[in-house]
């Protein structure tokens, strides 16, 4: 036991040992290091990156020892001789070569004038080497090629190339000057059309190549009035409860501005919109929907509390729901959904009142949300309640088919179509608002207006109606 007990105190000496001096000793270990840098100085080996040149072994000393003086004297006289090998290096044309030198002097902190001195040296010899008037030919060309950018031989990627080796070079600064406005042209027609996500892109290719481009400040003040313009849209869409385009709005805003406030707002706004919706249909027990509204308010605002007070709400409304459905009376079910089948027979969708095929099936899922009968009745009857809104809208008997689409929402609250149906519903009242206020009908045109923009505001003509309404009103008429 005594003998293993001093193999292991052996073998932790011989592991330890450089640790342990490093430790006790550090003015020591300093003290190696430092010859070990001047070695590598006096043989030329400035940087290492295995850590075995004259940079790394004097930066090694003074980590150990901050205020020796004579580490800090070995990096000096390091970035000293890199500016040499720099020197050297040109007059050799190895131009790499003294790209790096310089380099590594400009980081050890050589006085900048010196360093200054022999970069505009590399500058002129790598123009010479480039060939600048050849550049600068094949530049010109491209730009009047209309080739602006897209590849290393377009004109502002060439320019961009000898303002490197020639920064004061006037023919390449005049010339990528006339690429970038000519690059910007098409900015005016982005901005018009809405196209928020292109025009930023433009705007951020010309901030690339020259950020004090004398078209910026107007572009970029031009692009921040299409944000402004397009987060106002979104919001309206929002208060008009168009969940899903307000959304799509603050996210096409966020991809040009992450930093955007007024846009995250906004989702989150929208999130709580879909937590209402999803309470709505949770207490009308269509769990599936709500829970499909959650998901998408998580989609939106994912860190949002309300959600998760939402699912908890949720939850406990279906747990309910399952203790209450036992106690269904299973004849009331049956009577039911046999109403329903005879009014489908005699094709009562939505009338008379309490005696039609949707309202049998409202009063079924009262009692039996979960039932698998009620759910099947409730799929076979939504292409018939659809049926009625195209059918109604097509007689333009427009408050039969406002009433279709209600109970088609309330059916199927995320169908893809409804927005689509919404819309052609909200042209319709246009339409007819529009017979009745040439009419003279003031009261029909100011109801239609109400109608059209609950339904969609920003569909085609609505805000055109809303206007003469509003006219109408303001100059009297017959009500």
């Amino acid at each position: 036991m005594a003998l293993t007990i001093l193999l292991l105190l052996v073998l932790l000496v011989v592991l330890l040992r450089q640790p342990l001096a490093d430790r006790l000793w550090p003015q020591t270990r300093a003290q190696a290091l430092l010859v070990q840098g001047r070695q590598a100085l006096a043989e030329g080996r400035l940087d290492d990156p295995a850590g075995h040149g004259a940079r790394q072994y004097f930066e090694a000393a003074q980590a150990l020892d901050n205020d020796r003086g004579d580490a800090r004297a070995g990096l000096a006289e390091v970035a000293v001789q890199a500016l040499q090998q720099a020197r050297t290096a040109l007059a050799g044309n190895d131009l790499a070569q003294a790209q790096r030198s310089l380099a590594l002097a400009r980081d050890l902190q050589v006085p900048r004038e010196q360093a200054d001195a022999v970069a505009a040296e590399l500058r002129r010899a790598q123009a010479d080497a480039a060939g600048i008037d050849d550049l600068l030919l094949r530049a010109d060309q491209a730009r009047e090629q209309g080739r602006l950018v897209g590849a290393t031989d377009a004109a502002l990627p060439l320019y961009q190339r000898i303002l490197v080796l020639q920064p004061d070079l006037m023919a390449a600064l005049e010339g990528r000057e006339d690429a970038l406005s000519d690059l910007l042209q098409p900015l005016d027609g982005l901005l018009q059309h809405g196209q928020l996500a292109e025009a930023a892109a433009l705007i951020s290719q010309v901030e690339q190549f020259d950020p004090g481009h004398v078209a910026l400040p107007e572009a970029r003040a031009q692009l921040a009035t299409l944000i402004q313009q397009q987060r106002e849209q979104a919001d309206r869409q929002l208060a008009q409860d168009h969940i899903a385009q307000a959304a799509s709005g603050y996210r096409a805003i966020l991809a040009v501005d992450p930093n955007d406030s007024g846009s995250r707002q906004g989702l989150q706004r929208a999130a709580m919109a879909k937590v209402r919706q999803a309470q709505a249909l949770a207490a009308d027990f269509q769990f599936k929907a709500a829970n499909a509204a959650l998901e998408q308010a998580t989609e939106l605002a994912p860190g949002l509390a309300a959600i998760a007070e939402g699912r908890r709400e949720l939850a406990s409304l279906q747990a309910s729901a399952k203790q209450r459905v036992p106690r269904a009376d299973p004849a009331r079910l049956d009577q039911l959904l046999a109403r329903m089948q005879q009014a489908e027979a005699r094709g009562d969708w939505l009338s008379p009142p309490g005696e039609s095929a949707y309202d049998a099936l409202r009063s079924a899922q009262a009692i039996a949300p979960d039932d698998a009968r009620v759910r099947l009745a409730a799929t076979r009857l939504l292409p018939n309640i659809r049926g009625c809104f195209e059918h109604e809208l097509q007689q333009n008997r427009i408050g039969r088919s406002q009433a279709c689409l209600q109970a088609w929402q309330s059916l199927a609250p995320m169908d893809a179509g409804l927005a689509s149906g919404k819309r052609r519903l909200a042209q319709k009242w246009v339409a007819v608002g529009n017979e009745q206020l040439g009419a003279g009908d003031l009261a029909f045109a100011n109801r239609a207006m109400r109608e059209a923009m609950a339904l969609d505001a920003n569909a085609a003509g609505v805000a055109d109606f809303a206007s003469r309404v509003r006219s109408a009103n303001a100059g009297g008429g017959r009500r």
